[in-house]
């Protein structure tokens, strides 16, 4: 790992570019692109950046926190899906007060998360009728159920209680429709729920059938029970899913004295269980099942237009705490899969596959996934990017130093990326590449354990409560009708620091570390990103209310021109909340964003909200809402 004093940084950029001397770093930034120079956006005395810099046209909603969600005026937001929502013909209305895991089975899922926008039919860009897929990361069971507490509720929660949660965990594929300018969710043929509780899964690629993912439940270690802890995602280019499972180690006790393999245990957390699973059922108790744990950490390929096929976890991709899987094409037109593992001192991973994408044979791309190359991410202080391969034989992953072979690095990617001196990151989250330029845009959310000793130059402020955005730049090529394209293939990128969270009038956050903005544009711990039409980036944030006490929010900025890096604040999430997912609809005239955990650090009997029914019979529900302009005109202008 790289370590290089703050200081030295700063002064790195400064003499390379004498003329900042001569006008003030905001002025560079947004002008020129200062954060096209890798190091530092620095602060200077300037007057806060003109409205007309930006091409954005609506009015910042202000930083705050109560128990409403805010739209940016002539907007409006509206839950189209929430917890516990009625999907199939056959469904239950949604009771609180009578929880089961046959009803919750059948309904909308819990803690949304990622959300994808598929139109309907297949191949079209319809933008009034489709299929939303969204992930439901994990469980606020003080939330659910009444006299259970957050602090022990893993010793306290009964197995049918457990049961409640396990479905409700997993993804849900909603049909939605547009009428009359207003959305809304049908019980479709294509609805569907992935869970933890019953799903099954084949298990693909090089890892599978090998001996550390044998289990009771999964005996030749290529078909298991559920999913966990879905966060972020992606979409391929013939319209499947990805899904990608992140904190897979928090549902996982049990006495780990005789575990074969405690170097990994603790390389990724599991012992440390948030949730009485391991308690009920045997796949959750290290003791009893070791191997268990290593069938979860993977990316899942479903196929959302064919509600029978059986989802796959595809092990060529590592396993790691997954937060996303943004795709893109090589020069030559092989899958990249783009995914950061979400931890403090984590890594950024990309997978290429072996052989090109069929865009004339949808079927011809169903096993793309399983045969490819995973690399990690090491960001040099001179602005590049090089991508290290971790390849069983190659480098340190030899039998020497511990790897038996590919399926083992895999397995074990987090120690093998380790072993390459890949660069740790600050909470590698999100990463999203923009349609109009190519550039791929990293959410690093945050990292209160990062040192002045530590610091470097992809990671340059310690204490980094409020994280920052780094913007990679792939080369470009000539393809073989001699046209410029991107290479997202290539084994060396540029990068820079796109810009850096926190208020820039806060001393404790680092002035010197950021741009300026407007007042209410700031913001704290990015977490997802999406882009629009103009190829203007929308960031949500996770975290804020800890780290600035300020609500999450959804923020816009330009990528290029005067606009750049220029936050603006458009949506603000409850109390409680986070805010996950944005998506646009094909025509920009439509934006979903999930809104997670309201009245999280509350319990059931006195939440901070009860969003979005605010019904004193019914508990603060997650959902997913569709935001639209009141005259019916394009999201952001």
């Amino acid at each position: 790992m790289e370590s290089t004093h703050i200081r030295e940084l700063i002064d790195e950029v400064l003499s390379r570019r004498d003329w900042l001397k001569k006008t003030s770093a905001a002025t560079a930034i947004a002008a020129t692109g200062l954060s096209a120079t890798p190091g530092l956006a620095l602060s200077a005395e300037s007057k806060l950046p003109a409205k007309k810099d930006s091409t954005l046209g609506f009015d910042e909603v202000e930083h705050d926190i109560n128990d409403q969600i805010e739209v940016a005026k002539g907007y409006s937001a509206d839950p189209i899906v929430k917890w516990g929502d009625p999907m199939f013909a056959d469904s239950p209305q949604f009771n609180p007060s009578k929880l089961t895991a046959k009803s919750q089975a059948k309904q909308f899922g819990y803690n949304c998360d990622f959300v994808a926008y598929l139109p309907l039919p297949l191949g079209s860009r319809n933008s009034e009728h489709g299929l939303l897929c969204v992930n439901n990361e994990y469980t606020n069971a003080e939330l659910m159920f009444d006299g259970i507490d957050y602090k022990t509720k893993w010793q306290t929660m009964d197995a049918d209680q457990s049961k409640v949660e396990m479905a409700a965990h997993g993804h849900s594929v909603v049909e939605i429709k547009k009428q009359k300018g207003k959305w809304r969710s049908v019980r479709g043929q294509l609805n569907r729920r992935l869970n933890a509780l019953d799903t099954r899964f084949r298990i693909s690629g090089p890892a599978a059938g090998d001996e550390k993912l044998k289990t009771t439940d999964c005996p030749d270690g290529r078909e298991c029970t559920g999913t966990l802890n879905n966060c972020a995602g992606g979409v391929t280019p013939w319209g499947t899913v990805l899904i990608a499972e992140e904190n897979f180690q928090m549902y996982f006790g049990g006495d780990q004295t005789n575990h074969p393999d405690k170097d990994s245990l603790k390389e990724y957390g599991v012992g440390q269980s948030r949730f009485a699973w391991y308690r009920h059922f045997r796949r959750f108790d290290v003791s009893k099942e070791p191997n268990s744990p290593n069938l979860y950490g993977w990316i899942v390929e479903y196929d959302p237009y064919d509600p029978k096929s059986v989802p796959v976890k595809r092990t060529a991709l590592g396993r790691i705490r997954h937060e996303g899987a943004t795709t893109a094409l090589t020069a030559d037109g092989r899958l990249v899969v783009y995914s950061g593992d979400d931890d403090k001192g984590e890594y950024f991973y990309r997978f290429v596959s072996r052989d090109r994408c069929n865009n004339e044979n949808r079927d011809a791309n169903k096993n793309l996934l399983d045969n490819g190359e995973l690399s990690v991410a090491k960001f040099h202080k001179d602005g590049t990017l090089t991508w290290l391969p971790l390849v069983f034989g190659k480098g340190p992953l030899t039998p020497e130093n511990g790897f038996k072979s590919q399926a083992d690095v895999l397995i074990r990617t987090r120690l093998a990326a380790d072993a390459l001196g890949a660069t740790p990151m600050d909470r590698p989250e999100d990463a999203e590449t923009n349609p109009t330029t190519g550039k791929v845009y990293l959410m690093l959310t945050n990292n209160d354990l990062r040192t002045e000793e530590t610091v470097d130059s992809a990671n340059p402020r310690p204490n980094n409560i409020h994280g920052h955005i780094i913007e990679m730049i792939p080369p470009s090529v000539r393809g073989n009708d001699q046209q410029e394209v991107i290479d997202h293939g290539s084994e060396k990128f540029k990068w820079n620091v796109f810009l850096m969270g926190g208020d820039p009038k806060d001393p404790h956050s680092g002035a010197q570390y950021h741009q300026q903005v407007s007042d209410q544009g700031w913001l704290s711990c990015p977490d997802n990103c999406t882009f629009d039409r103009n190829g203007r980036i929308w960031i949500s944030t996770d975290g804020a209310p800890r780290s600035a006490k300020v609500g999450d929010a959804v923020y816009a900025c330009d990528t290029e021109g005067k606009g750049r890096a220029l936050t603006r604040q458009f949506f603000r999430a409850c109390v409680g909340a986070e805010i996950c997912g944005p998506c646009f609809t094909p025509d920009n005239r439509t934006m979903f964003l999930s809104i997670q955990h309201p009245a999280e650090g509350s319990s059931i009997s006195k939440p901070t909200t009860r969003w979005p029914d605010f019904d004193d019979d019914t508990p603060p529900r997650p959902s997913v809402v569709a935001i639209t302009k009141d005259d019916g005109g394009f999201i952001g202008d």
